[in-house]
């Protein structure tokens, strides 16, 4: 889940806006305005080139300047506008996995060190929030861990003594204290809540500031480490630097290592008008599995206030079951059960999650690369706090201290607890090579409707067509330029998915989400 606010004067846009071909935007792309910045034109030297702008290259970016380190920053988009636009902006230290399941796969040290660290993010925020002033509605509160209907209380005794173990502030409650009928829970103390996309703004603004130079619309092509790091765009330009951190969601530099050990996921996230102040600011977790997060937006619309209730829930691997309409149904009519006065979903959108085997995020040197080549992926539902645990363990790697996170999060690590999730996840990738051989979704292209994909077969080929709402079709090539397997249609965000290892494509063939790093090839023609 992507659960890693709030009141902004900002336009808001309706559910069926879109950027570029995309029909779901966020509520906070809807609430904040695009950062801009130049793409870059020629060729740069830099201390430290830093691949991707969501809020883990620009944590870094920001933190590696305030060491008067000189940074160039690029991203293919615009800063932010990655899938940190995507979460629900929960900022939390309780860990998706649970800390029962984090004591089994990293032992009782690597629980307090993985409590140690998540808090340690949330406050680095908060200060970089306080020393920049960044207007970003940065709010700490309380968060509530409750049952789902299949769940037990032993489930909740277990997870209460496996985070006091871990050091987190915890309380068992038989209820929470306020008029929800959400049944036993755990509190946890000082979580928080922000608007990630005006924190974002404020770390390029504070980047740029130093000296920090960021570029938009710059597309890494070729990523070389060595005694002097090299980075060739798209439109071939090329950085030199010192060292080069990665921090593209999934890296886009490695092609099987770092991707038999995290899987891709979609979730799903819903914004509903509510009653003002008729639920408590706070953060909501369940332990169903999937499991949901529900927080509080409070918006500024035509001068008037509202409160918007955030839902998000119905994980599934990318590219496999998509069955998004009905997704968003579930999740509005779960909620409806639990909260009072939920109106229609105003807003709806879906994110990329990487799941790593063992619930925590991979961060540090790349494994068999040269030295200077560090990444950050593996968000496993907790983009917001791994990805500024990132900015801060990078930036010591890379100017020689020593950090206590070094070995936790370090990319190379393996654990034979974690065998059993490995070997599943890497079959269900093998699995999806069976689609080389299956029949087409149509049997030919007028079959396919305005605004939807099918995939098709034309002799040994497999074809991604789409038609455009002008009714002109578009066909590339269905086979994923990283490893080959076949994309499939995602009618809401209106993409070409992979269901191997979560690449994502506009309709047009163009890459939206790595590891694949060049577009769908056009289709061949039938003769």
């Amino acid at each position: 889940m992507a659960h890693n606010g709030s009141s902004t004067s900002r336009k808001i846009s309706r559910v069926g806006s879109s950027s570029s071909q995309r029909t779901n935007l966020s509520v906070w792309s809807a609430t904040a305005p695009v950062t801009r910045t130049p793409s870059l034109n020629n060729n740069v030297r830099a201390d430290v080139c830093v691949v991707g702008a969501g809020i883990a290259g620009l944590t870094t970016a920001y933190l590696l300047t305030r060491e008067r380190q000189s940074v160039v920053l690029i991203d293919k988009n615009e800063a932010g506008r990655g899938e940190t636009s995507n979460t629900s902006a929960h900022l939390s230290s309780e860990i998706d996995a649970s800390y029962r399941e984090i004591e089994h796969l990293h032992g009782e040290k690597g629980a307090r060190l993985v409590a140690q660290s998540h808090g340690s993010a949330i406050a680095q925020i908060e200060s970089i929030v306080d020393d920049e002033d960044i207007d970003c509605d940065f709010e700490r509160l309380d968060g509530y861990l409750f049952l789902g209907p299949k769940e037990v209380e032993k489930d909740l005794s277990e997870e209460f003594d496996a985070a006091s173990r871990a050091g987190i502030k915890v309380k068992q409650l038989e209820r929470a204290p306020f008029d929800l009928e959400l049944g036993p829970c755990l509190k946890f103390r000082q979580q928080a809540q922000f608007h990630p996309l005006r924190y974002i703004a404020g770390l390029v603004k504070a980047i740029k500031r130093r000296g920090g130079r960021i570029y938009s619309e710059t597309e890494a092509k070729q990523i070389r480490g060595g005694r002097t790091a090299e980075i060739n765009t798209k439109s071939r330009q090329k950085i030199s630097a010192g060292s080069v951190v990665v921090a593209t969601n999934t890296p886009v530099n490695d092609w099987v290592k770092m991707h038999t050990k995290q899987a891709p996921y979609r979730t799903y996230v819903i914004g509903a008008q509510i009653p003002m102040d008729s639920i408590p600011k706070a953060l909501y977790w369940d332990t169903e599995n999937p499991f949901h997060y529900v927080r509080v937006l409070r918006i500024q619309d035509n001068r008037k206030a509202r409160d918007i209730l955030i839902i998000g829930g119905e994980d599934h691997k990318t590219g496999q079951d998509e069955d998004s309409e009905n997704r968003f149904e579930r999740l509005t009519a779960w909620g409806r059960t639990r909260f009072p006065g939920i109106g229609k979903a105003e807003f709806r959108w879906s994110g990329q999650v990487m799941n790593s085997i063992d619930g925590l995020a991979f961060i540090g040197r790349n494994p068999g690369d040269e030295p200077n080549v560090y990444i950050a992926t593996g968000d496993s539902g907790m983009g917001l706090t791994h990805g500024t645990i990132a900015g801060m363990l990078i930036k010591d790697l890379i100017l020689g201290h020593n950090n206590p996170w070094t070995r936790l999060y370090d990319p190379s690590r393996k654990s034979l607890r974690s065998a059993l999730t490995f070997a599943e996840e890497n079959l269900n990738v093998a699995a999806q090579y069976a689609a080389w051989v299956t029949p087409g979704e149509v049997s030919a292209p007028e079959e396919i409707k305005p605004g939807t994909g099918a995939i098709l077969r034309r002799g040994l080929s497999k074809i991604a067509a789409f038609r455009d709402d002008s009714g002109k079709l578009h066909e590339r090539s269905a086979v994923c330029p990283h490893l080959g397997c076949i994309v499939s249609w995602n009618p809401t965000e209106r993409s070409w998915d992979c269901p191997c290892h979560g690449s994502r494509f506009e309709p047009n063939g163009k890459v939206l989400n790595g590891p694949a790093i060049g577009p769908l090839k056009l289709a061949e023609q039938s003769k």
